[in-house]
């Protein structure tokens, strides 16, 4: 088996640095970054501030991984980090009704409920007096950061520093089990159809992996997460992931797919199909998270759709097992051929998740201060790099890369948490994942062509190689430029008619998609018409007209509104 030429990967890297020029979303790759003493920590004195993550998760203090340790070291920081137990709903209502906070808040996709109850204070002035780092990377930002009252209340996870490429797929696809593409001699498999057909054959050649029956398909809808059955139905059609709009890159007008025949009926009727057929799990609609990643390493599913963030723990316990044939791969798959396949996010800033601090905290200063000092570009490499000499070398060129057994420690899930990789990961301030530091590393290892190339297992080099590619962003098109993205990212606020459409669209889709999937094929367009009848009494016209407004002004450089 021929390796991929160190050429050919020295050359995406080549060509990636010279086409982050071309974004106008991007801050400059050649901002310098302060020196280590400008941004000086005015006090160290020891201090253990809470933070709570609306993200479901191990509780921890920051300090008890080497890198929160390193950081603690050099700000006397530590931060005893709380992650979510249960409904994110019911939580951040139990929250703004007790009136009682914690210092720090990551607070997911309940940020505009806590806006609006006036839980976090404005930034401006803490930064200007103790963020030159914070000015540094989210300076070109700022606008579109402000809320309508002019002032910044959070610091978003994508302000990118310039813009490299990845060579993995780390957004959304539906995925399959590696076997399944082995057995069948590696088909091209384009469209949905093709798909669940090669899923459906190899199911009735192995009705069983190790002695429990073989899952056709998964998916994921606990909580938060029902965006994963309602998204195929837009990237099935060609487009990306805007929050179950189609946005019409012309004419930049929105429209809802939420009973879109040509989508989601398409979609939602070809699940009721498979679940006929056996090949859907019905426990995508009453398992948790951690029984669906379980699901998945235990390799008796051939197939899911999902975003790759969602499912890290999984994709690294089977890497860490070694088993090539259960790892999964990513398709682009489309209802049709022909159709455009756009599942890999354009340059983007995603300006309504990040991190705040409450009315609650007892020290601001600090914690901004903090904050300001883990933007050193050091520091940023501290919390995705890891430590010199641990997770990462350094070559006479100054390219960093990662020896065989270091990728085989970042691989052991265990390593990756107990080091604090996995925290420091996500969920703080940061340069965005498609950054390039200013020496020409990539701020994501997994954008390191180097890194790249050494991660890729010999049945990862089969992949490529058995579908013409050099790394597996190859197999998908292109993303088409689309200066407002994403749409989903748009500020509704609560109790506007916006947020009370999303609510009660979301509130009838976790009730209508599963009566109309498990139904017997013959009673599918009764429980289809049944949902349209409800939901046509929502404005969906009137949220349309909204989000079209929004996109046109984001499209012509205006995010203030």
């Amino acid at each position: 088996m021929k390796k991929l030429k160190l050429l050919t990967v020295s050359t995406l890297l080549t060509l990636t640095l010279s086409a982050c020029s071309s974004s106008n979303t991007e801050a400059p790759a050649t901002s310098k970054a302060p020196s280590s003493t400008a941004a000086a920590v005015e006090d160290n004195k020891p201090v253990t501030f809470s933070f709570f993550n609306f993200e479901a998760g191990k509780n921890i203090n920051t300090n008890e991984t080497p890198i929160g340790k390193e950081l603690e070291k050099q700000t006397g920081v530590n931060f005893k980090i709380e992650k979510l137990v249960g409904e994110s709903k019911t939580k951040s209502g139990v929250m703004i009704a007790g009136n009682e906070f914690p210092d720090v808040i990551q607070p997911g996709g309940e940020i505009d409920k806590f806006m609006d109850a006036g839980v976090f204070i404005p930034l401006d002035d803490l930064i200007e007096k103790h963020g030159p780092n914070i000015k540094r990377v989210y300076g070109p930002y700022f606008n579109k950061m402000k809320q309508k009252d002019g002032k910044i209340y959070h610091l978003p996870f994508s302000a990118n520093q310039g813009f490299i490429a990845n060579p993995n797929v780390d957004q959304g696809a539906f995925w399959i089990q590696r076997g399944v593409l082995k057995e069948m001699g590696y088909p091209k498999i384009t469209t949905l159809d093709e798909y669940f057909d090669v899923v459906k054959k190899y199911k009735e050649k192995h009705p069983q992996v190790d002695g429990k029956d073989t899952i056709g398909f998964s998916m994921l809808t606990h909580d938060t997460n029902f965006f994963t059955i309602t998204n195929p139905a837009f990237h099935l059609a060609g487009y990306p992931n805007d929050g179950g709009l189609l946005i019409d890159l012309k004419t930049k007008e929105a429209k809802s797919n939420a009973i879109d025949e040509a989508t989601t009926k398409r979609w939602v009727k070809k699940l009721n199909e498979i679940n006929a057929t056996g090949l859907f799990d019905k426990e995508s609609f009453t398992m948790n998270k951690d029984q669906y990643l379980a699901k998945l390493t235990s390799g008796r599913v051939l197939g899911y759709f999902a975003y790759d963030w969602q499912v890290g723990d999984a994709r690294n316990n089977l890497s860490k097992a070694g088993v090539d044939d259960k790892r999964y791969v990513a398709l682009p798959i489309v209802f049709d051929k022909g159709v455009k396949d756009q599942y890999l996010d354009p340059p983007s800033f995603v300006n309504n998740r990040g991190i705040s601090i409450t009315k609650s905290a007892k020290d601001p200063v600090r914690i901004i201060q903090y904050w300001d000092n883990l933007l050193k570009e050091e520091n940023q490499i501290l919390s995705q790099w890891g430590i010199k000499g641990q997770t990462y070398e350094v070559d006479d060129k100054g390219k960093f890369f990662r020896t065989d057994e270091q990728i085989a420690k970042i691989k052991d899930p265990k390593f990756y948490e107990d080091f604090g990789l996995k925290e420091h990961a996500y969920n703080w301030p940061r340069y965005g994942n498609f950054s390039i530091l200013k020496d020409g590393n990539a701020f994501d290892p997994n954008k390191q062509p180097s890194v790249a190339e050494k991660n890729f297992t010999e049945g990862d080099r089969t992949i490529l190689k058995a579908y013409n590619a050099k790394v597996f962003t190859d197999m998908f098109s292109q993303p088409d430029d689309r200066p407002w993205y994403p749409a989903w990212s748009i500020n509704k606020g609560q109790g506007t008619p916006e947020q009370i459409f999303e609510q009660k669209m979301g509130d009838l889709q976790k009730k209508a998609y599963p009566e109309m999937i498990l139904t017997a094929p013959d009673k599918f367009e009764k429980t289809w018409n049944d949902y349209v009848g409800q939901a046509s009494k929502l404005d969906i016209k009137g949220y349309e007209a909204f989000v079209t407004k929004i996109v046109k002004a984001r499209a012509s450089g205006d995010w203030s509104k």
